[in-house]
This record gives C-alpha cells, sequence and structure tokens, in this order.
C-alpha cells in the first residue's frame, strides 16, 4: 500500500516506521510538508498519490498551549492540518488516520470513555484536538479517528523518560487522582496496522488495557526496573499546571471488531526490556 505518514520524528511516528516498512510509505514531518499550508499539503498529496494517509503530526506541548501567543499555531497544527489532509485524501480517494487523545475528554462524572460518550475538552490542546477530528470528518468520509491516552516509546520525550532522569534523587513526587490507559507506541503502532485492514471507519479508541494512576505508572516501571527511589503520591491541586487535566483519561471501546492492546504493565515492561539492553539516557 502507498501510505504517506506524517509526524515522523514523533513517538508514534518512529513505532509506525516499523511496522509499515513492508508498504511504500514516505514519511514526513514539518521540514518537508507542512500539514498547516492547505497548498502546500494539496500539492504534496497529489504528486505523492497515497492511498492511506496517517497523520500522527501535532502540537503536543499541552501547557505551552494554553499561551495566549501559542494558541494560533496549536489551532493550525492540530485542527486545520488534520482538514487540510483529509481533504486532500478525499481528492485523489486515499482514506486518512487521523490520531486524537483522551484530552477531548473531561469532567470528574465518568470513570471511563467509550466512543460515543459526549466530548468536553478541558484544555486548549484538547479543544484543538476535537476539532481536528471534525474537520477531518467533514472532509473525508473515509476515516479512521484514533484517540490514544499516556503515550510513551523509547524514543522521544515522555512521562517516563522524565521520570528515569528524576529517579537518582532521594524521592519523587507523582500525582494519584488522575487514572488514565498508559500506551506502549509499539503496541498502538501494531493495531493501526490491524485498523487499517478492516475498513471500519469512524471513531476508535486504541489503548494497552486496563487503567493506572500516573502514581501506580510510576511504581511499575520502578519495579520493573529494579529502582528503589521513593515515589510519594499527592493531588493534582498539590501539582498545579496551566492546563487542566481529565480526571479519568480510561478510554474503552464498543467498536467491532475489537481490537485488543496487551495489558498497560505489558507495555511497560516491553519498553524495560528494551531500556535493560540499550540504556537510556
Amino acid at each position: 500500500m502507498k501510505i504517506l505518514l506524517t509526524g515522523c520524528y514523533g513517538q508514534l511516528g518512529q513505532a509506525l516506521q516499523v511496522v509499515l516498512v513492508h508498504h511504500d510509505l514516505r514519511c514526513t514531518d514539518y521540514d518537508v510538508l507542512d500539514i498547516s499550508n492547505e497548498a502546500q499539503v494539496t500539492s504534496f498529496v497529489q504528486s505523492f498519490k497515497p492511498e492511506l494517509i496517517i497523520n500522527s503530526a501535532a502540537y503536543t506541548r499541552v501547557d505551552e498551549a494554553e499561551a495566549e501567543s501559542n494558541r494560533d499555531m496549536v489551532w493550525l497544527v492540530n485542527a486545520e492540518g488534520p482538514g487540510f489532509l483529509a481533504k486532500a485524501g478525499a481528492s485523489i480517494g486515499a482514506s486518512i488516520v487521523q490520531i486524537s487523545t483522551d484530552y477531548v475528554f473531561g469532567g470528574e462524572s465518568q470513570s471511563f470513555w467509550k466512543e460515543l460518550d459526549p466530548t468536553e475538552p478541558l484544555s486548549i490542546y484538547g479543544q484543538s484536538k476535537l476539532a481536528g477530528e471534525r474537520l477531518v470528518a467533514e472532509n473525508n468520509p473515509e476515516h479512521y479517528i484514533v484517540r490514544t491516552a499516556w503515550l510513551y516509546h523509547y524514543s522521544g520525550e515522555n512521562f517516563l523518560r522524565t521520570i528515569f532522569r528524576l529517579s537518582d534523587r532521594g524521592e519523587i513526587r507523582v500525582v494519584d487522582d488522575q487514572v488514565g490507559s498508559p500506551t506502549n507506541a509499539d503496541d498502538l503502532a501494531d493495531a493501526l496496522v490491524g485498523l487499517i485492514v478492516t475498513k471500519s471507519y469512524g471513531i476508535h479508541h486504541l489503548v494497552n488495557s486496563g487503567s493506572t494512576s500516573w502514581y501506580g505508572l510510576t511504581r511499575e516501571f520502578f519495579r520493573r526496573l529494579d529502582i528503589s527511589t521513593a515515589v510519594i503520591p499527592v493531588t493534582t491541586s498539590e501539582f498545579p499546571r496551566p492546563a487542566p487535566r481529565p480526571a479519568s483519561s480510561v478510554l474503552l471501546s464498543d467498536r467491532k471488531p475489537r481490537i485488543q492492546l496487551p495489558s498497560w504493565e505489558n507495555g511497560v515492561n516491553r519498553l524495560v526490556e528494551e531500556i535493560k539492553i540499550k540504556g537510556w539516557g
């Protein structure tokens, strides 16, 4: 299959390059294709003529997105850009995968979220990603909108890499009242390969199964690495951030055929085994 992959420098982009190696794959990032430039997107897509577009490009600095000076860029990359890709793809008969997020949900009334649950993003980042979902759906009927959560990978910056760097301290404080679905980008990449052959268009929740808090994730990660640093649970109010986070980011799926990812503990262990072999500076 002829595939255009955007966001190739990101965690998911790097994982996808491995599992899509046997396809006719064109990988781009902002230095090759600016998805916020409609004319450039249209020209690039019409020249390459992919059968499938996977958009993993995004502005993901959630707290920085709250700054007034960054909001135009956030909206261009997370909302307008996906719409441009979807429209360009539709013009040549290409389907599109849009990677979205648990941050489209909010509030504290639900412990988990399914595809058709009402969205209520709390942050600028979440609002922009939800707008991107809608523009993709409006511009291309053959769309997969894939929401995932708490993504990490051996390559790239993420929560677990940060925690690993802090593990030489005597103790670290980690939020324990936000619960979610930690997801290994390698597992998500495998699941996406399974999804695109189904032609089951629409919204899908793809995350490692099960749930835990940031505190629970840290404890499990350290346990598997035999790190003895004390982990102290704290509340969100004790660790204020510019962007509000949903209290529950647990994603479940009602879609059929159901694509089952391994447990979040299995995903963490997969990363740990890679760290033990390669190290993690």
